[in-house]
């Protein structure tokens, strides 16, 4: 992963930060190292901790072989089919010849396990993050998205997580209340405008009721590579099922008049490859409220891993939740403000 993850499932989660041990304490350097040459390939001592927060990933040299990337999943985040899920959907699109980074099958399975930690293993795929600043940028970009969605409307998820609301807004909502994440000062302004938020995007979201599909789920710029001409989908540790538009709107920014020549580029690009219902764009400001609320639960669930109070320690302090119940009232008025 080479951002943060705001999309995690729930599942499994305990019931109160700090009640269990850190996830990840037992994952040391040679259960690493073992976990390559336990599928035949011998390690070269190399080891480098790439940046990723919801799981552990590792860039590892082999002695015979260019390097690969190890991916150990989060203990107890997804079910073993979840995640062969996700694998096979990635696997299909690689398939596809769309361009994505696909996990390596070894042994027959794309999942393995040692010493209680599930893992999965990438090929080693350079690039940095792509410019979005021309029309032509927009256009390549729709065009990629399209194909994508081109292959995940041929089939349906049957261990994911669907984009909804009670996973999205009201668990995550939920638990910052029921556990005492807000300051005193915030708590009753932070209850009503989340109330008045989701019920507003829920009634949105009725009112279009976008068909489902398969997902990336968590379509932002740093989850595209670019190597020359050629644009790579990496990270489907979050893909679900949900309304297309959610793998579009993250790129799209700006002021109004901005936004719309984006979507036109977008959707050109996209419609090269699949039709897509205008209708959901008033969804847009819906999800955003969404991801919004979920990424503060997010933090709160994870706090209990070392890395969440290292890399974010503003998190819990008073001007924090300030600036969150007011960036919340503001995106109440844009969503009730959709057109």
């Amino acid at each position: 992963m080479n951002d943060v993850d705001v999309n995690p499932s729930l599942e499994d989660e305990p019931d109160a930060p700090g009640d269990v041990d850190p996830p990840f304490a037992g994952l040391l350097p040679d259960t690493v190292l073992g976990a390559v040459e336990q599928l035949g390939w011998p390690a070269d001592g190399t080891l480098l901790a790439l940046n990723s927060y919801e799981n552990r990933v590792y860039r590892l040299g082999l002695e015979d072989g260019p390097a690969r990337v190890l991916k150990f999943y989060r203990p107890g985040r997804w079910s073993d089919e979840a995640i062969l899920e996700e694998h096979a959907f990635t696997l299909a699109l690689a398939a596809a010849e769309v361009p994505v980074v696909a996990p390596e099958v070894v042994g027959g399975t794309s999942l393995h396990e040692i010493d209680g930690y599930r893992y999965a293993v990438f090929p080693l795929r350079g690039g940095q993050w792509p410019d979005l600043d021309t029309r032509e940028d927009r256009v390549r970009a729709g065009r990629l998205v399209g194909r994508l969605h081109a292959v995940a409307r041929s089939g349906r998820f049957a261990h994911r997580p669907c984009l909804d609301l009670e996973t999205f807004g009201d668990g995550p909502r939920e638990y910052l209340l029921d556990y005492g994440w807000l300051p005193e000062s915030v708590e009753p302004a932070y209850e009503a405008v989340s109330e008045q938020l989701l019920e507003a995007a829920e009634a949105r979201i009725e009112a279009v009721m976008p068909a489902t599909q398969r997902l990336h789920g968590d379509l932002h710029r740093s989850n595209l590579l670019a190597r020359e001409e050629l644009l790579l989908l990496v990270d489907f540790d979050d893909c679900m099922s949900g309304p297309a538009v959610q793998d579009l709107w993250m790129f799209v920014d700006g002021s109004p008049d901005e936004q719309a020549a984006q979507w036109e580029a977008l959707l050109e690009g996209y419609e090269t490859f699949v039709p897509f219902d205008r209708a959901e764009l008033a969804l847009v400001e819906s999800l955003r409220a969404l991801r919004m609320i979920h990424y503060a639960g997010w933090l709160a669930r994870r706090w209990h891993d070392p890395a969440f109070p290292r890399a974010f320690p503003w998190f819990g302090e008073s001007r924090y939740w300030e600036e969150h119940v007011l960036a919340l009232k503001e995106q109440l008025g844009r969503v009730l403000g959709v057109e």
